[in-house]
């Protein structure tokens, strides 16, 4: 994705502080709950990306040997997996405050003794 890679996303885990990461929800699993969630968006997306760019090179006849020669295929590759992982780049977007999260919430509240 091109938008991953103008952010600063450091390429390996770091350690951080559980207490910074559940700061802004108040809940360490409510934060972990919005990274996986996060983190699987951004996975999806790069997949997407990555399946529609081989596409191209699909063909019902390919050998094994025409596979291992097409260097554009394999340039496309590599430049995803040059890719910091999207759950790095979840954790980044949560700690700068660029992801946008609200609870579920019903308008209307169930009351259980049916008052």
């Amino acid at each position: 994705m091109d938008a991953n890679s103008k952010k600063k996303v450091p390429q390996n885990t770091i350690t951080r502080d559980i207490k910074n990461l559940a700061a802004p929800t108040g809940n360490i699993y409510e934060s972990v709950v919005i990274l996986y969630k996060r983190a699987n968006q951004i996975a999806a997306a790069e997949k997407k990306e990555l399946m529609r760019k081989l596409e191209d090179f699909r063909n019902d006849r390919d050998t094994m040997e025409e596979v291992f020669e097409n260097k554009e295929q394999i340039e496309i590759s590599k430049y995803y997996e040059r890719q910091p992982k999207p759950d790095l780049v979840a954790i980044s977007e949560f700690e700068n405050g660029e992801l946008y999260y609200r609870r579920a919430q019903s308008e209307n509240p169930i009351d259980i003794n049916g008052e």
